[in-house]
């Protein structure tokens, strides 16, 4: 065999081990967190950590160079599609009430390639966010300064042209970063009433904002002499929605936390709901009178909200909606950062990151490595790209996230369930279910009429339907949105192509619909699967496509980044095992100076033959958790 190539049966091997599934198991009692969050605490953590991104950094972006004041619209539209991807992470965090979000859904779902990949992009779309949050937060800090520290930054360091990278550095913004990050480092316990007064804070300012705006407003704006309702068209309110929808992203924090949840089976999907029902109305009442009060093209897409309020002579004002914001994204920092520790320790203590973001200090009892080493990374970003840039990666990244959490509801709900321990072979509940009709396998009433499917083992025509149905969904998009401009296609061409893919994804529709689901009455379910997560699949698809191709450009190159690692050894596929350290170990770093703890680590724990997620973590085990808003006090 030539030197350097893996063997056919180690690649297979290493193919196989790639899909498999992490098998659910519940924590032993003394190692599970406390379950102390209620229903209170999980909405305030979820408006907390979005409200502030959509408002404050969302609403005049949006406003000022995508859809006008056609920006409500965009809020209903990514409202109506997240309303969505909420019921699914309703459904996967009580069928999965471990802490992991979209990462350990996934990983249960469709294997390990994927769970890191979406939880690579996770990552990457809260290191983001975080940085877009603190520029926005320097934004408003200076606001109250009266723009004295920008002027003093531009004065000193002059003025940038590059492409993705800000005017000027911001070193404000990477300084709240490191704080927070040190703070949380430290051990700091962050009580439930100080994330409380900080969203509380946030809330009044913004039904301040919605009552004075009103009387402020003038329905002129919207008239044909300022551009009119929808100044960019169509295209202009798809590309606003798109941007819009990242603003409906934090029920992910409480599917995150549902293991930290009192009677999670009823608190999280509650939780979930009335925050997603808040973030909507706010957004849409906040963008209504953002528009209202003066022209759309005259507002700052940095502090649009306090800039509203400066032109229209009530300097007051705007000074309350700037204590408003930085209080809302201090609470929203102050989640990301705690949140990110967890999304690392999970997956390192799966074996798919590096093992040294698993370590606990012994003293502090947190990742203290994982933390400022994110921290850094995130100041690093916040202190150097653009603003527009960071937005239109943090919104990529979450509608990656949402159509992979939205697929996996799909392949949950046609997978065999596991038999309950309590039924011994004999017994008649499990003859009575082996006798009825399995998830994955075609529905009785239909056999007669669709026996060409009959003959497939149970899953494999669900498998191949939702293949189909998601290439002839990017197929469908990529005509609706592409087509006239790129395929440069006669008109039957065009209709031709458009009907086709939409026949298509008809079909594996009605292939899916025919055949059996997984029914639970003591949990919550999505309705009418699978025509729900298939709509909310091609709207996802279709909002993707708005994006710019240097986005989609940017993102891959950060995906590569984190699969490969600093350098992947090919040789790595020839061992039988005699490379790395033993799986479950925790190494103080890398093994091997050109091994990456990502896809090579899958390889070598297939070899070992034990699943990488059932892998354990020789390690200290960090309990998320303390006393309300605290994931990182132990």
């Amino acid at each position: 065999m030539v030197w350097g190539l893996p063997s056919a049966a180690s690649l297979t091997r290493f193919c196989q081990k790639l899909n498999r599934q992490k098998p659910l198991e519940e924590s032993p009692r003394e190692m599970s967190p406390q379950r102390h969050l209620t229903t209170l605490d999980l909405t305030l953590r979820a408006v907390g950590g979005t409200v502030g991104l959509g408002l404050y950094v969302l609403t005049g972006t949006v406003a000022k160079g995508m859809a006008g004041p056609a920006v409500v619209v965009s809020f209903s539209i990514a409202a109506m599609a997240s309303l969505v991807g909420a019921l699914c992470y309703v459904e996967l965090a009580a069928h999965v009430p471990h802490t992991g979000s979209p990462y350990l859904f996934t990983y249960v779902s469709m294997g390990e390639l994927w769970a890191f990949l979406i939880g690579w992009n996770t990552l990457l779309g809260h290191l983001i966010t975080g940085a877009a949050l603190a520029r926005v937060w320097s934004s408003y800090v200076d606001v109250i300064f009266s723009h004295r520290i920008h002027s003093f930054i531009e004065d000193h360091v002059g003025i940038w042209q590059v492409p993705f990278l800000a005017q000027n550095p911001d070193f404000l913004a990477a300084g709240i970063i490191l704080s927070v990050s040190t703070f949380v480092s430290c051990k700091a316990r962050v009580s439930s009433w100080l994330n409380r007064t900080f969203s509380a804070i946030s809330l009044a300012v913004i039904i301040f904002i919605i009552i004075l705006g009103f009387f402020l407003a003038r329905p002129h704006n919207w008239s044909a002499e300022e551009g009119g309702f929808a100044p960019f068209g169509f295209s202009g309110i798809m590309a606003g929605t798109t941007t819009c929808f990242y603003a409906f992203v934090g029920f992910g924090a409480i599917a995150a936390s549902s293991e930290e949840a009192q009677n999670a089976k009823r608190t999280v999907p509650m939780a979930i709901t009335i925050s997603v029902g808040l973030v909507a109305g706010a957004n849409i009442l906040v963008s209504t009178v953002l528009t209202l009060m003066v022209p759309w093209h005259s507002l700052h897409p940095y502090w649009a909200l306090a800039d509203a309020f400066h032109q229209r002579g009530y300097s007051w004002a705007a000074f309350i909606v700037a204590v408003g914001a930085i209080c809302a994204m201090n609470t929203a920092i102050l989640n990301i950062i705690l949140f990110l520790p967890r999304i690392t320790y999970a997956m390192a203590r799966d074996g798919l990151f590096f093992q040294v973001f698993a370590h606990v200090h012994p003293r502090n009892q947190v990742p203290m490595v994982a933390i400022m080493v994110l921290g850094v990374l995130m100041a690093f970003l916040a202190l150097l790209l653009d603003h527009e840039a960071l937005v239109q990666f943090l919104c990529l990244s979450a509608v990656i996230t949402r159509t992979v959490v939205t697929t996996s509801i799909i392949i949950l709900r046609f997978r065999k369930a596991p038999p309950a321990s309590s039924q011994g072979p004999g017994s008649p509940v499990g003859t009575e279910q082996a006798s009825a009709p399995q998830p994955g396998q075609l529905r009785p009433a239909l056999r007669p009429y669709l026996r060409f499917l009959g003959g497939c083992r149970p899953g494999a025509a669900v498998t191949w339907a939702l293949g189909v149905l998601v290439a002839s969904a990017i197929t469908l998009d990529c005509v609706l949105v592409f087509g006239d401009l790129a395929l440069h296609l006669p008109t039957w061409g065009y209709t031709l192509l458009l009907l086709l893919s939409s026949a298509t994804f008809l079909l594996s529709l009605l292939v899916l619909g025919a055949h059996q689901q997984q029914r639970r009455q003591d949990n919550f379910q999505v309705p009418m699967v699978p025509l729900t997560p298939a709509l909310s699949i091609l709207l996802n698809i279709f909002l993707m496509l708005q994006l710019s191709y240097l986005t989609w450009l940017g993102l891959s190159i950060c995906l590569l980044i984190g699969e490969w690692g600093p350098g992947w050894d090919p040789r790595g596929l020839q061992g039988e095992g005699k490379q790395g350290s033993r799986a479950g170990t925790c190494p103080s770093g890398l093994s091997h100076p050109f091994r990456t703890r990502s896809v090579f680590w899958l390889r070598h724990l297939a070899q070992q033959g034990e699943p990488a997620g059932a892998a354990g973590v020789d390690c200290p085990t960090w309990q998320p958790g303390g006393d309300g808003a605290g994931p990182a006090a132990p």
